[in-house]
């Protein structure tokens, strides 16, 4: 997996990349109850807000880390946004991307340098 200074994870399945946040922003979050994600065949630049999350504690937007088109969401997350919480870096994607060019993810962090990254 590779990893933006926002938080998020993103983890290549064949041509496409799984987009999700990071078990410390998770925590940081807190209990998360709400999750507004985007609809499919939406085109995304960087930096476009892309999911709202709201958590007892504050609203964040997840921004998209790269170009590209979304072409999956996870619906679980409409029923059940806690799983945020409980599986961040699993269950809990919130969608996936297809890029034209996988070879921006290089730019990212590895998983040490996040975990350095965040201390």
């Amino acid at each position: 997996m590779k990893y933006t200074e926002d938080h998020e994870w993103l983890r290549v399945e064949g041509d496409l990349v799984v987009v999700g946040i990071t078990e410390h922003a998770a925590t940081q979050l807190g209990d998360v109850v709400f999750v507004e994600l985007p609809e499919p065949e939406t085109v995304v630049a960087t930096g476009d807000e892309v999911v709202v999350i709201e958590s007892v504690k504050a609203a964040s937007d997840i921004l998209a880390p790269v170009d590209g088109e979304i072409v999956e969401v996870n619906e679980k997350l409409n029923d059940t946004p806690g799983l945020v919480n409980d599986d961040a870096t699993g269950d809990a994607w919130f969608f996936k991307m297809k890029l034209d060019d996988l070879s921006v993810l290089d730019a990212f962090m590895s998983e040490d340098e996040y975990n350095d990254f965040i201390g």
